[in-house]
């Protein structure tokens, strides 16, 4: 196997609150021995009681994480806030150091980690294209040949000799993420700063990393964009406080994720307090699978089910029911209703505890992040109305029969079913 990243137990502990030391030798052990207690005394005497309980607190932000990636691999790395996928970059990156274990990195390393790393504040754009190339270890030949490039794809031309601690923070990403792909580092490693950037750059970003993923070269994403790293991953790894919880295939991967969000994010809707309606029924849980298969994504053009179970509030058989899912985007639009009183559906009668199933035979939807609104009514009145009741998320699907790729820079929101053809056109006399 020709892996250019191998990970052996990888472990990172941060002192909470203390200040780091690279190394301590002997005498700096002995040393710390002596005077902590007078440090301790010190921090009481001086109302710091918190600090001098706490002297000694660790937090591991990595345990025992072990992973290989192949050359021309491109791995997404997904987890929740705090799981440890930036701290593990930085050690990849050599930012920082590990506490236990091994990382080898076989290859030239471009990084876009966080805004500002790796920019100086006082130079120009210019200046920082050149610096950042050095350091990538390449010639200034090499930088003037791609120079360009790098300042076309990051659209900071009319300001590229204006010091940069001037740019905003989406001038800097964009530069910074120009340099980082155009000087060919063998290993590019993105972390979820795209997410500073506007909806066009970040297509761009997209963009490019899969055009460096086609030229063999390796890539490191993380990102909470689960629709781009299934996009444009070979290979997934969930972290999970700091640990291993799934390496594998990408759909295996963000079906445990998503997984884990709703176990630990999500108030469970028996429990929501945000909801309107007279309460003579509420919803109590909302599931959401694909018709065909147990993943918890739905492929564009498959079939989706929606499943509500509901509670009468008096534990008596209700009478004269409507309900309605609403199909929203991520950002709160509405792009289609699913509603009982359609399809001549209304139910006259459910017990006291019923599950009521939605199935959507043929999903249009390209894809994303999808959410969902409930609505039910009982002989008339609004019940229960819960917004954000559940999400789900579309891949790419066989929706088109001869393709399964779709260009998510020009396909919108729906899929529509349709047929193309040309025929010659035949010139009338009058017009020769």
């Amino acid at each position: 196997m020709s892996y250019v990243i191998h990970v052996d137990n990888l472990s990172k502990q941060y002192h909470i609150g203390g200040r780091q030391e690279r190394y301590r030798t002997a005498r700096d052990m002995l040393s710390a021995t002596f005077t902590a207690p007078f440090k301790r005394a010190q921090r009481l005497l001086s109302g710091n009681a918190s600090a001098a309980a706490n002297l000694n607190e660790t937090f591991w932000a990595l345990k025992n994480v072990s992973f290989d990636v192949e050359k021309g691999e491109v791995l997404g790395i997904v987890g929740r806030n705090g799981a440890g996928k930036s701290t593990l970059l930085k050690i990849l990156s050599r930012i920082t150091e590990p506490t236990e274990g091994l990382a080898r990195v076989k290859g030239r390393m471009g990084a876009l980690l966080e805004v500002g790393t790796g920019f100086h504040p006082e130079l120009t754009g210019r200046e920082n294209v050149y610096l950042n190339g050095a350091i990538l270890g390449m010639s200034r030949a090499i930088i003037d040949q791609k120079f360009d490039q790098i300042v076309a794809f990051s659209g900071v031309e009319k300001f590229i000799d204006t010091p940069i601690k001037f740019y905003s923070s989406g001038m800097y990403l964009r530069l910074a993420f120009s340099v980082a792909a155009h000087l060919e580092p063998e290993i590019l490693v993105v972390d979820e700063v795209l997410a500073v950037g506007d909806a066009e750059f970040q297509r761009k970003c997209i963009g490019k990393m899969n055009d460096v993923a086609k030229e063999g070269r390796t890539v490191l994403f993380v990102s909470h964009n689960l629709v781009a790293v299934a996009s444009l991953c070979t290979k997934a790894l969930l972290l999970k406080a700091g640990q291993v919880a799934t390496l594998g295939a990408v759909d295996e991967v963000l079906t445990a994720y998503q997984a884990s969000i709703g176990t630990a994010a999500n108030t469970p809707l028996i429990e929501r307090r945000d909801r309107r309606g007279t309460g003579v029924f509420r919803f109590t849980n909302l599931t959401i699978n694909a018709m065909d298969t147990e993943s918890g994504m739905i492929e564009s053009g498959h079939g989706m089910i929606l499943t509500m179970a509901c509670q009468s509030k008096t534990n008596e058989p209700l009478a004269n029911l409507a309900f309605r899912a609403e199909i929203m985007d991520s950002l709160g639009n509405l792009l289609f209703t699913c509603h009982t009183d359609l399809v001549g559906g209304n139910f006259a009668q459910l017990p006291p505890l019923a599950e009521i199933v939605c199935e959507i035979p043929a999903l249009p939807l390209a894809p994303g992040v999808y959410r969902v609104n409930l609505w039910g009514a009982c002989d008339g009145p609004t019940a229960d109305q819960i917004q954000d009741a559940g999400q789900f998320m579309v891949v790419e699907g066989n929706f088109f029969p001869n393709s399964k790729l779709i260009n998510t820079n020009h396909q919108g929101v729906f899929l529509v079913q349709q047929s193309w053809n040309a025929h010659e056109v035949v010139p009338q006399l009058s017009e020769l």
